[in-house]
């Protein structure tokens, strides 16, 4: 009942401020003014008041609000012993002793087979490629001036 009527003075002080802001001829502060007097009001009419002072003093919301707290601290907590541990971890991979990212063998081969020779290294043809590929940049910076 006080928070009632302190909401209603509060909603009446502030539209007696935006009055006089009015009769300043500063119509758009006076409009905010007001805007912000009636939201006490408001939130008498509505009921949140009255839902928030019953809710600051019942000893079952603060029990709530206490094992709200209780689960976030337990999520924050596994989440922290996790990224220490370095992510999660399959159980079958890590009772085999196999890393959690380790490849089958058979999967580094090549699926072709292998060659007999060895892959062949840049000779000088290569070289001369580069250099004229180079010649085209060169010829372009000049055009350009740098």
């Amino acid at each position: 009942m006080i928070a009632e009527t302190v909401c209603s003075a509060v909603s009446a002080a502030g539209l007696g401020i935006a009055a006089v802001t009015a009769y300043r001829r500063r119509f758009l502060t006076a409009a905010r003014i007001a805007a912000y007097s009636l939201v006490p009001i408001g939130l008498v009419m509505t009921g949140v008041v009255e839902w928030a002072a019953g809710t600051a003093f019942s000893p079952i919301a603060w029990a709530g609000f206490g094992v709200l707290g209780g689960a976030w601290l337990l999520f924050v907590g596994t989440r922290a012993v996790e990224r220490r541990r370095g992510g999660r971890r399959d159980r079958g991979a890590a009772a085999e002793g196999a890393q959690p990212g380790a490849v089958a063998p058979q999967a580094s081969a090549p699926s072709l087979g292998r060659s007999s020779r060895p892959a062949a290294r840049p000779g000088p043809a290569s070289r001369a490629d580069a250099a004229d590929d180079f010649s085209d940049i060169e010829a372009i910076l000049k055009k350009h001036g740098i």
